[in-house]
This record gives structure tokens, sequence and C-alpha cells, in this order.
């Protein structure tokens, strides 16, 4: 097996599929390279001698521009490339559709019907702070109420508490309540307290006249300030709520129901050529049968922007998409902050460069299919097909958003591991082998075995497969493990 890929034929650069010692000959084509340098897994290898302030080449797309004269079999890096990307950047619509060919069958699930409508993956009782001065609360109501009732007939009951909810303005104010409403009226759950204290910002009154339709045979809600023993109301409440969805049964459902967030964190210089790949042929797979997928994280688009607007269906959707990129870099220059900052520490320790090498393996999420919207925060779903939402890269507050817009759950890549998980089933995928053997109780499915030779059709028809176990009900590793965080977007001041 080859220790080394190139990417696309336009490429100065090579990957390293295993580390490379220096000396090491490497032929490709008819030239004879050898390695100036010792190279980890996932680094990148000149392929030609580049001159400074010449392009290095991935992905056949410029990642950067040479900072030093770079020699043929030198390891290319953050000592000797440097981003090229501006501020706020003018745009101009160009349509660049591909034809997409999908052989996988649409698959049956076995869903939860609600009766708006929606359909839900897990028949959960959740408790929803208004605001974090509640959140012991929350929690004691919970014991108090596990004490007393066989919890076999639902997905189990979990609270999520988060810091906000009061001494917010503005936009944080509104973020806080979008986000917490989107999780109220989340259809994975069969029944859900809304707990209020009674004297935050975030008021029960006011969150209940701007949440828009919701079962109230459902959803109750309980100010603690108002009753003498909140936690033997709050029991009274989960009592009333549970004995209604114990009742719920899945019925037979079609994968073309289906919401799913795509996001990666902790990535490395595999994640563009094996895991995020991987989630692009089940993005188009999911869209080609009717399905929804959602692609977020808009500095992570920064550098690969240009593919996306290509890809928009229409004119006016190529505009929002303009809008929420150049808004993100506005947000960052009103906060005095470097809008290319990126990638992190861990990123460059696993191979990823600039931040334009980082976005052209990020948006690879989102496969070839058209993007049909563009979501602001908190907004929630409302085409079928592949769509964009607003919010940033940090990985608790991203797979929160896709949850508060409606995915039933997240697809998360990482290369480095991470224990996390939101309050939806996140599902994570490897980019390379090792993480997979060291982190079993963090990791999903490897797709790492592609670096082995496994071609993509299988590796897609076997996580097509893990898909629909999970959504049938097989828990993943967040959930076997308990790890289930939500955290709000916050960009003002606090009182």
């Amino acid at each position: 097996m080859n220790t080394y890929i190139q990417l696309n034929d336009r490429d100065n650069t090579i990957i390293a599929l295993k580390p490379i010692s220096k000396e090491s000959r490497i032929k490709i084509k008819d030239t004879l390279i050898k390695v100036q340098d010792d190279i980890p897994q996932a680094h990148k290898i000149a392929l030609e001698d580049i001159k400074k302030g010449e392009h290095v080449i991935k992905y056949g797309m410029p990642i950067g521009k040479a900072t030093h004269n770079i020699m043929a079999g030198q390891h290319v890096h953050t000592h000797n490339v440097a981003t090229e990307l501006s501020d706020i950047t003018e745009y101009q619509y160009v349509q660049q559709f591909e034809k997409i060919s999908v052989k996988s069958k649409k698959e049956k699930i076995k869903i939860y019907r609600r009766k708006n409508g929606e359909v839900g993956i897990r028949n959960e009782l959740w408790i929803v702070p208004t605001v974090g001065c509640v959140n012991a609360t929350a929690n004691q109501i919970i014991e108090a109420f596990k004490k007393s009732y066989d919890l076999s007939h639902i997905d189990g009951v979990f609270a999520f508490p988060h810091p906000y909810g009061c001494s917010q303005m503005g936009d944080d104010h509104e973020n806080t309540k979008k986000a917490l409403q989107g999780i109220v009226k989340h259809p994975n759950a069969g029944g859900v307290l809304v707990l209020g204290l009674g004297c935050e910002n975030n008021q029960i009154q006011a969150f209940k006249e701007t949440l828009g339709s919701y079962d109230e045979d459902r959803v109750a809600f309980l100010n603690s300030q108002d009753v003498k023993d909140e936690t033997q109301e709050g029991v009274k409440i989960l009592t009333s709520l549970y004995n209604q969805m114990k009742e719920d049964q899945r019925e037979e459902g079609s994968i073309s129901e289906l919401k799913i967030g795509l996001e990666c964190g902790g990535s490395d210089g595999l994640s563009g050529i094996t895991a995020n790949p991987l989630l692009g042929f089940f993005s188009d797979y999911m869209v080609a049968h009717g399905g929804t997928t959602v692609l977020t994280e808009v500095p992570e688009m920064f550098g690969a922007e240009t593919i996306l607007m290509g890809r928009a269906k229409d004119e006016a959707t190529y505009h929002k998409i303009v809008e929420m990129v150049n808004g993100f870099k506005k947000y960052y220059k009103d906060h005095g902050q470097t809008i290319y900052e990126n990638p992190s520490p861990g990123n460059k320790k696993g191979g990823i460069t600039t931040l334009e090498d980082k976005s052209l393996g990020c948006t690879q999420k989102a496969g070839h299919s058209k993007v049909v919207d563009v979501l602001k925060y908190g907004e929630p779903l409302k085409e079928k097909g592949v769509n964009l939402l607003t919010a940033p890269g940090n990985d608790l507050v991203a797979t929160t958003a896709l949850g508060a817009s409606g995915c039933h759950l997240v697809l998360f890549t990482t290369g480095r591991g991470t224990p996390f998980g939101g309050f939806i089933p996140t599902v994570k995928i490897s980019s390379n082998n090792e993480l997979a053997e060291k982190k079993e109780n963090w990791i999903d499915f490897n797709a790492g075995q592609l670096v082995d030779g496994k071609r993509m059709e299988l590796l897609l028809e076997e996580f097509i497969y893990l898909v629909v176990e999970i959504v049938n009900g097989k828990k993943t590793r967040n959930e076997t493990n308990n790890f289930r965080e939500i955290a709000i977007f916050k960009s003002g001041v606090i009182l």
C-alpha cells in the first residue's frame, strides 16, 4: 500500500498516509523524490520546488503561499506557508453544479411520530432550564423522579443545564431564547418540562409567547419561585408527562424523513481525505432520497466558501450565503479579532496548515448536492436538501445549534478525538485508524479504513447501516457515556 497520496493532479504537494522518514524515496509518476525531513502522518510533502510567494496547492486549490523557498521533498507546513485570505470579500455568482450518482438504496427506519407531523428518533423526557440559576434544581427533580419510576419504557430522562437566561441583552438574550425554544420543541423529546426561576430575563410567560405552536400535553412549565416545594412539584409534572409518553411506539418510516447535522472537530490532515468525504457521500445519498443535511461552522468555510456559493440553487440563496460569510467576518472585526486565527493547535499538529487547508477539507462533508437554504442561528429547518446554518466552529455551540434547528442527530468527524456529546445523538467518525483503536469509548465509526485500501462504496454502505441502527435506537458512544451537553452562542456583554 502507498504511504502517500496526491489528491488532485494540479497539486504541488502530496500527503503522508503513514509517517515517512527522512532520506526515504518516493516515486510519483516518473519522478523520484528524496524526502528531506521526517514527515508525520497526514502532513504534506512538496512534490516539486515551490518558490517563495508561489501558491501551495492541495485539493487542486491554493491553501496558502510559500513564505520561503521550498524544495521538492521538504515538509510543507506552518513554518513555510501562510494564508492568503483577506477580510470581507466581494463575490460573483457563478453556478457550478456537479452530476451526482447514488447507488445505495433508500433505507426504512423506525421512528416516533409526533402530533404535529414531526418525527423523532428518541423518546426522552427532558428538563430545559430557562436560566442557569435552576440548573441544580433540574438535576434534583430528576434524581427524585428516578427513585419512583421504572424508566425502561422510554429512552431516558435528562436535564440540559447552561449558564445563561439572565443578565443578557440584545442578541445574546434572543439567541438564548431561540436555542432553548428549539430544544423544547425538538421531536426527540416525548415530554419536556421548562423550568424557570421567576425573576430572570428569560421569563416563562415571554418565552411562551414567542415559542409558537407546541403540544400542550407534552410541554409543561414551572416557575420555582411560585411554589413551596419546587422539587415535589417538578416530580408531579414529570410523572404526568411520563405517563403519556411511555405509551409511544416506533413506527416504520423512511430515511428521507431525517434531518442530519454535519460537523467536525479536532481535525487532522486525513480528515479531508477519509472522514469528511465519507460524510459528503452520505449527504449526497440523503439528498438523493429526499432527506436533509445541514452544514455549519461558518469560520471553517472561509477559503472554500466560493465552492458552496457555486452550488446555491438560485441567486437568492447565493446572496444568503454571501451575507452569512461576510456577516461572520464582520462579527470578528467588530470584536477586534483576527478573522483567520485558525487552525487550532491540535489541527496544526494533525497536519492542517492554513484555514484554506482546513476549510477545503471541512466543506467536503456537504458532498456535491445543491445548497437549498441558509439559516440564521436558532432558525428552524424548512427545506429538504443541503442547508447551511449560521453558527461558530466551537464544537458544543455548533452541535447545539444543529439540534435546535431540528437535526435529529449529528455526524461528527474527528482526527484528534473528543468525548463530548450534544442533546441529540452525536456520532463520532475517526479519520484515522490510530484514534479509532485508542479511543473505542469515544469513536462510533472508523473512516480511517480508507487509508488501508477499503473502497469508499463499501465503507459508505457500512456507514449507512450504522446510521440506520442508531436511528432505530442503538446508542451512540456519547449516549452510552451519558455525555449530553448544550452550549449557547454568546457575543455581547453580561450585566
